[in-house]
């Protein structure tokens, strides 16, 4: 059984912990491989190298820095498949979820290419007489970044391409459940022969995690996964002086109007609530209906019944399994405590069997509705395959209730009229707004934003946002007399 090392000062090391746990098929209970819980020495060693790499980096021309990154994006493209197939095995998403999540990272990538117009400062002549003003960027030092597990391989590269276009050394935890992903991306990276130190693996832990967190070499933390989690990493890191931006968790609404088209909407929203098996931050979850319901809540019950469930190598496959027994579990729990509160499950998706996949953390396609608004399902992030269905009279009722939650993360409407559409977006709280989209993901170029409890710190990641928060500004007033030139 493969032992997973850390990436240190380029070379694969061993972690100084001599505790192991198993890499799950979340879908066979295969184990793939053991991975290192980890410990501060870990980090502390990745940290002195990190530091010792940054000083040659952050003076390498963003013109030459960016090269590795063209190389990056090629590596990555070359071997699109083989990465896809590791994410399939160790998350447990269909192999095609896994190509399109490489895909979003490999834009990230081909994004930060564009660092040396990115990260141009600002000049002003004769601010008063024969005084200039100009303001530069420059790194900020050792940064990391605490991954979560929903996406092995993109939700990294929302920070690592800028932090290292940007003149930074990056070092990278993986979530314990799938690192065998960035594991293998990070020896690929291994060819592009980066400077030693300019980048390392460390894998682990809560106790990696807090190490990070503390250290006092590390400048800047990125960090998605729960809320209770975002606020901890946020308010440790920052009371320790480091740069924080936390992604947290989500209940992203939608909202149905009645002239929206049907069919459109179904196909649309069904995908966003049941791709990854609803394990993303913007998965759609509670589906609001607004006046007459009959015909959507039909279109969709149809729909759900025909999306397969199975082993996500299978082509036939559309959703595969959740992440462990204990997600399973939680979110059987979950749909419980709605029929508890008074919700009716109207495609009951628990206790699926996959033929051949009986072990597999499985649960197909739910849909419970009329739950209660001021219940707990409505208010709680599932992060599993389950719509909430419920039905609201108006759209500013509709868009009040959005409003009520504590995320923010993203709310979408469907609808034909483009008076609502503008209402929907001017008045809902959330950071990441969807028209007729049913996952309102932003590409590279713009930052994956995040309001209330979705998200902690000022800077989000990806585009002019990532490069804000992977560089410091440093303003210079100078002045230069004829007298002085012609003493010298």
């Amino acid at each position: 059984m493969e032992k997973l090392k850390n990436y240190i000062n380029g070379q694969w090391v061993d972690s100084h912990s001599d505790q192991f746990m198993n890499v799950v098929n979340p879908a066979t209970q295969e184990v793939l491989a053991q991975v290192p819980f980890g410990n501060g020495q870990d980090v502390a060693d990745a940290s002195a190298a990190a530091d010792e790499g940054f000083q040659e980096w952050r003076r390498t021309p963003v013109s030459k820095r960016v090269q590795y990154l063209f190389k990056l994006k090629t590596l990555l493209e070359d071997n699109l498949d083989d990465i896809a197939k590791t994410i399939t095995l160790e998350s447990g998403k269909t192999f095609l979820e896994a190509k399109a999540e490489m895909i979003r990272a490999i834009e990230n990538v081909e994004n930060a290419c564009g660092m040396p117009a990115m990260m141009q400062g600002e000049f002003s002549e004769d601010i008063a007489k024969g005084i200039d003003e100009y303001m530069i960027r420059q790194p900020l030092g050792v940064c990391a970044c605490i991954a979560p597990f929903n996406f092995p391989g993109m939700i990294t590269f929302w920070f690592l391409p800028y932090a290292l276009a940007c003149g930074n050394s990056y070092i990278i935890k993986p979530s314990e459940k799938v690192p065998l992903t960035m594991t293998k991306i990070v020896g690929l990276m291994h060819q592009l022969d980066f400077p030693k130190g300019v980048l390392s693996l460390v894998q682990g832990g809560r106790e990696v995690v807090d190490a990070i967190l503390e250290h006092p070499v590390i400048k800047g933390i990125s960090f998605v996964g729960s809320s209770n989690v975002a606020k901890y990493v946020y308010s440790k890191g920052a009371a320790n002086g480091k740069r924080v931006q936390a992604q947290g968790g989500a209940k992203n609404p939608v909202i149905v109007l009645p002239d929206a088209d049907i069919d459109m909407t179904t196909q649309i929203v069904i995908d966003s609530v049941y791709g990854c098996a609803g394990q993303r931050c913007l998965a759609a979850s509670t589906i609001i209906t607004v006046g007459d319901h009959q015909d959507i809540t039909e279109s969709l019950v149809e729909s759900v019944k025909t999306r397969k469930t199975g082993f996500g190598l299978d082509s036939e496959v559309q959703m595969g399994p959740v992440i462990t027994a204990e997600s399973k579990n939680r979110v059987n729990h979950l749909i419980d405590k709605g029929i508890q509160e008074g919700g009716r499950v109207i495609v009951d998706g628990r206790n699926v069997q996959v033929p051949g996949f009986e072990q597999g953390n499985f649960i197909a396609p739910t849909i419970i509705e009329d739950i209660p608004l001021d219940g707990e399902l409505a208010a709680t992030e599932i992060f599993g395959p389950v719509l909430s269905l419920v039905h609201i009279d108006t759209i500013d009722e509709a868009i009040r209730f959005i409003n009520s939650g504590r995320y923010g993360n993203m709310a979408c409407v469907f609808t034909s009229s483009g008076l609502n559409a503008r209402k929907f977006r001017h008045e809902a709280e959330a950071g990441n707004i969807g028209i007729n989209i049913g996952v309102a993901a932003p590409v590279a170029q713009f930052p994956f934003s995040g309001w209330k409890d979705s998200f902690y710190g000022d800077l989000h990641g990806q585009g002019k946002h990532a490069v804000e928060f992977f560089t410091q500004t440093k303003v210079v007033i100078e002045r230069w007399l004829k007298e002085w030139n012609r003493k010298f």
